[in-house]
């Protein structure tokens, strides 16, 4: 009996540290070679071209990168200012929604 109850003690600590933040956030879609910039306004351009020659679409808040799980979702968002609704785990975001 000890033995299952270990096991679940386990399975459930495994399950809450893996579980990912729900949350709503604002920033720009910038690309994984530039990063944050301190001036985001003005580079759309710049990560557009990053991502077409093979960088990944990242969600800056702030100076904080995050990995975006499904970059389909930004396609048409490079380089603006976004709210994204999602999942963050750990430093990778799966987006569920996209608006300005």
């Amino acid at each position: 009996m000890k033995k299952y109850l270990l096991l679940v003690v386990m399975f459930f600590c495994i399950a809450v540290t893996n579980a990912g933040d729900k949350g709503k956030w604002t920033g720009y879609i910038s690309d994984s070679d530039c990063g944050a910039k301190k001036d985001m306004k003005g580079h759309a351009a710049c990560a557009k071209k990053c991502i077409d020659a093979g960088a990944k679409p990242v969600f800056v808040v702030g100076d904080k990168v995050y990995a975006i799980s499904n970059p389909d979702k930004v396609a048409k968002f490079i380089g603006q200012k976004v709210t994204i609704s999602g999942t963050l785990t750990g430093d990778a975001l799966e987006i569920d929604k996209v608006g300005k």
